[in-house]
């Protein structure tokens, strides 16, 4: 395989959590025409810093996907495709990109969307390192090698799973567990006909994509109504995770991990409290930790403001329950990350009395 920087190893001291100030897409206020929050990896990363979890230089920096990366699962013929801004604005669902140069669309919109591809990739080797791995963007669920669509312009998660496969040794089985609101038939429609690969999808079926073709590479399919509720929600939700890796056992775990089932998403239709997007996402890393199975969680659709803070929260929700892993990175003893060991400390002795 092609040699590429995205399986450098990062320095030992950081956190498994990829992230690039390059992932935030803004320009002249266009990303505004999307419900989309162009802004919220940027802002998850901001709250993980204010509450000391992590600092810049503990986490990892994400590279951009070169074209000779994405070569490995998209065509030529596609890449080429995105050469033309109309066929982007289709993609993205930005109309006026259709009238920007070229140029202009490369280094504004697919740049941050190429860099935050790099960011899964690199992910996918961090998780099978360290156990686990978060892609704070990523997630592009709704492409594949040859076609994109639903602001996904690159198949991540497909190019992640194919890397692994390819360059690591022991990896040759993987676990799609996709929760964002929307079908995830990108991925299902690259590894239709995959063995090695299970697809977990829970989505709402009345919205878009409703590609029944992909449905098919669905090995555990949870359709779900209108305005469901966390009740009903998180309850499925554990069964069918449960269920899943009981079924297959993979060598990785990748957890699209969309926010847009959050209640009041004008696109998911679902009506799941913040604090169920937290208890969801514990329950996936509950399941795949418990079993000694490496996650690699990215971040995917979520569509309002608040979006940010409730990531940001799971994260941290995560970390405080142990299943990120107990040990702190060596390098992270600065001043920030020493207060959080005394605060931690004071938390367990204050838990024994």
């Amino acid at each position: 395989p092609h040699r590429t920087e995205l399986y450098e190893e990062p320095p030992p001291g950081c956190w498994p959590i990829v992230y690039s100030p390059d992932y935030n897409i803004t320009f002249m206020g266009l990303e505004k025409l999307h419900p989309f929050d162009a802004g919220k990896w940027g802002k998850v990363i901001n709250f993980l810093k204010e509450e000391k979890l992590i600092a810049d230089d503990l986490i990892v920096q994400a590279r951009e996907a070169t074209d000779e990366d994405l070569l490995v699962v998209h065509t030529r013929r596609y890449l080429n495709k995105l050469k033309w801004s109309f066929v982007v604005a289709t993609i993205t669902e930005i109309p006026p990109v259709a009238f920007l140069p070229n140029f202009v669309v490369q280094r504004k919109v697919l740049k941050p969307l190429r860099t935050q591809t790099g960011g899964t990739i690199m992910a996918g080797k961090l998780a099978v390192d360290r156990g686990w791995a978060i892609n704070v963007g990523g997630g592009f669920h709704h492409c594949s090698s040859d076609k994109g669509g639903g602001f996904c312009a690159y198949a991540d998660i497909t190019l992640a799973i194919k890397f692994l496969f390819e360059r690591v040794q022991g990896v040759s089985r993987a676990t799609i567990i996709d929760l964002d609101a929307h079908q995830g038939n990108g991925h299902e429609r690259d590894f239709m006909d995959d063995p090695r690969v299970y697809i977990m999808d829970a989505y709402n079926r009345y919205i878009y994509p409703g590609d029944g073709f992909a449905k098919r590479a669905i090995k555990r399919k949870v359709e779900l109504e209108w305005g469901t509720e966390d009740t009903e929600y998180l309850q499925k939700v554990h069964t069918h995770v449960e269920g899943a890796l009981n079924e297959f056992k993979p060598d990785i775990v990748v957890y699209n991990a969309g926010t847009d089932i959050l209640d009041g998403d004008p696109l998911g239709g679902l009506a799941i409290s913040p604090q169920g997007i937290v208890k969801r996402d514990e329950v996936v890393f509950r399941a795949a930790r418990s079993r000694g199975i490496p996650v690699l969680m990215v971040t995917s659709g979520g569509y309002q403001k608040r979006t940010a803070r409730i990531i940001a929260d799971s994260i941290l929700n995560l970390h405080s329950l142990g299943l990120l892993g107990r040990d702190r990175p060596a390098c992270a003893l600065g001043t920030s990350s020493l207060e959080h060991v005394v605060r931690d400390t004071a938390k367990d002795f204050s838990s024994l009395s």
